[in-house]
């Protein structure tokens, strides 16, 4: 086993950290929260942490079982991103289902924090780092998402009711801004 390059670990965490965005989506996680009452940030933690480290083992393996490629899951990614985009910007609900009481696994873990940007992005970096760097990258994301998971109802306090609007409305058109990019670079028309 090859030892941990620090300047990988590095590397590896602050492009997750932008993949992942969880700073930018403070505002769905809060209204999240204000539909379901609770999110289980332990469990969506440990969900988020799980799916990055088995994707990055088996991520090109499965969806090649399933008979997808890559590009084909960040496009579906970027339609999931779009729509919660939509729903930030516009102020509605496309989806009306009985929202559970507490939140974790779908759709805070997947697809809001490890989407299909994360999920490529995991298999881009595979190709450019050693993938115990990566894991590593990985842990260090999952312990700040905890974190911000942890502590969203101080966040909405200190933010207020016009500062979460504003928020939302402008990492909403970040979002549907990401959700664009990434269904354009991997549509090949």
């Amino acid at each position: 086993m090859q030892p941990l390059i620090f300047r990988e670990i590095l590397s590896v965490t602050m492009i997750l950290f932008a993949i992942i965005d969880i700073l930018g989506a403070i505002p769905v996680i809060i209204a999240m929260r204000q539909r379901a009452g609770h999110i289980e940030s332990e469990k969506a933690s440990l969900a988020v942490l799980v799916l990055m480290v088995v994707f990055l083992f088996v991520g090109d393996e499965l969806l090649s079982v399933i008979g997808l490629d890559v590009s084909s899951f960040a496009i579906a990614g970027s339609l999931v991103i779009f729509i919660i985009a939509m729903e930030m910007i516009l102020g509605i609900t496309f989806f009306k289902e009985e929202m559970p009481e507490t939140v974790s696994i779908v759709p805070l873990a997947f697809p809001l924090i490890a989407g299909a940007g994360t999920m490529t992005t995991l298999l881009s970096l595979k190709t450019q780092y050693q993938t115990q760097n990566i894991v590593v990258g990985i842990i260090l994301n999952t312990m700040f998402v905890y974190l911000v998971l942890k502590n969203v109802k101080w966040i909405e306090k200190l933010l207020g009711k016009t500062g979460l609007n504003i928020l939302r409305k402008a990492f909403g058109i970040i979002l549907l801004a990401i959700a664009i990019k990434l269904f354009r670079s991997n549509t090949h028309l």
